[in-house]
């Protein structure tokens, strides 16, 4: 069996995505949580030399080091054969909606929680993420109108991507509730075996 070591965040949604996958999926594996207040200089040696970035996640497989938390889930995926396109899907699906959170959801939902939580941003700024969340999340709710999940009948790398943020969007303002479909989408989530919440699963 190979040897998995993730390191990650506990604030982390990007982060949550890869530990997500590999509890979802039954995969052993070593959790290293990552203190991002330090700063990237002074973290552990074995993350900076993994890490080509200096960023979290990181998923080191058998000594290989994968980076960005979409390379990663897709690394699993095709690896594993794990949440890989629902019947009658392709990959190009998955890889189609991947791209959409980090150029959407990933951007406009993580960046407004973090200037809500941690930091502070510009109104204008705010107001443009905000629209851009909004935006997003009207997306999500058209699309899962006519599926229970993101690519088709079964849950893919799509759905753990994109649902790391949105579950956090009480944490802007942007509960999920007010989105019908996206909140029995992420019902649908919740129940899947072995599920955990992020602050459950990555306290470390």
């Amino acid at each position: 069996m190979c040897d998995l070591v993730l390191y990650g965040n506990l604030e982390s949604g990007h982060s949550y995505k890869a530990r997500l996958f590999l509890t979802l999926a039954e995969l052993p594996h070593r959790y290293v949580p990552v203190d991002l207040d330090v700063p990237r200089a002074e973290r552990p040696e074995e993350f900076r030399r993994a890490s080509q970035f200096g960023e979290v996640p990181i998923l080191v497989e058998d000594g290989v080091p994968q980076a960005q938390s979409n390379a990663i889930l897709l690394r699993l995926a095709q690896s594993t054969g794990k949440f890989g396109p629902p019947p009658g899907g392709r990959w190009e699906q998955l890889v189609t909606w991947l791209f959409w959170e980090a150029n959407r959801s990933g951007f406009s939902m993580a960046n407004l929680r973090y200037y809500t939580r941690f930091e502070q941003a510009e109104p204008e700024a705010m107001a443009f993420l905000r629209a851009r969340a909004v935006a997003d999340m009207g997306t999500l709710d058209r699309e899962l109108s006519t599926r229970p999940f993101i690519a088709g009948s079964t849950p893919s790398i799509a759905d753990l991507s994109i649902c790391a943020y949105v579950f956090l969007g009480g944490e802007c303002d942007m509960d999920p509730v007010g989105w019908p479909n996206v909140a029995a989408w992420l019902d649908r989530i919740r129940a899947l075996p072995r599920f955990q919440p992020q602050y459950t699963l990555m306290k470390g």
